[in-house]
């Protein structure tokens, strides 16, 4: 492995150790489950790597050096422990998924609860049209042990806003361009679980209309933040350098 290369999974390790930290901030996991992944990326696009965590290892007993390389196939490259239970699932979607950089499982309690129940949960909060983009769907059934996790994860969400799945009767898993942005998926789809779980439990829920999530989706990916406001506070301008 090249010193580039070397250094590129060392970054990845350290990321991806300190990012199951968070999981366990936002109330995500129990005891030893749920994972996180990262994809480490190949020259040229090829080769790419995934760094992810140990299987059964506590929390507090995670370091970087005890996070797991393996290929895309799943196969470890780098590591004295076996990796997650999951790693089949988390490659599956790296191989089909060329956008993917980051893969998320989680037991949480709210959106596993609307997971066990089969049950979509409906965008009907302004927090959702943002983050979502729709509703999070349900995916299939499937045991843990070989792919066929990730073969439902990249059927449910393909053409899909979303970046969270609820696997039916098991569990959420999310995606993002990194690791911290699926992370960032699994917390906000928590969130928006629980707050829809209670409204339920006031009265009948309505779905935000299609134009009203649309909209909201649009501003929060292309206009909130520091990036997406200085990019809208800023003039376009022409060819010839003027203001258009």
């Amino acid at each position: 492995m090249s010193d580039d290369r070397t250094r590129a999974v060392e970054r990845v390790k350290d990321e991806v150790c300190a990012l199951h930290a968070e999981l366990l901030r936002w109330g995500l996991v129990a005891w030893t489950s749920g994972n996180v992944s990262a994809r480490v990326v190949g020259a040229d696009g090829a080769d790419d790597l995934m760094v992810i965590k140990p299987s059964g290892l506590a929390y507090s007993e995670l370091t970087p050096q005890s996070m797991v390389v393996c290929d895309l196939d799943g196969k470890v490259l780098e590591g004295d422990l076996s990796p997650s239970s999951d790693t089949a699932a988390h490659a599956y979607v790296y191989r089909h998924r060329p956008d993917v950089g980051g893969v998320v499982h989680t037991h949480s309690p709210y959106a596993t609860a609307w997971a066990t129940a089969g049950e979509a949960i409906p965008c009907a909060i302004t927090a959702m049209g943002d983050e979502f983009g729709d509703d999070i769907p349900v995916g299939p059934f499937a045991l843990i042990g070989d792919d066929s996790i990730g073969q439902g994860i990249v059927a449910t969400l393909d053409g899909h806003r979303s970046p969270a799945v609820l696997m039916r009767q098991h569990g959420v898993f999310t995606i993002g361009k990194d690791a911290k942005a699926a992370v960032k998926a699994a917390v906000m789809c928590e969130d928006v679980a629980r707050t829809v779980h209670l409204a339920r439990q006031l009265g009948q829920v309505e779905r935000l209309q299609q134009h009203y999530v649309d909209r909201l989706y649009d501003r929060y990916q292309n206009v909130y933040g520091q990036d997406g406001a200085a990019a809208a506070a800023t003039p376009a301008t022409t060819s010839e350098g003027e203001s258009a």
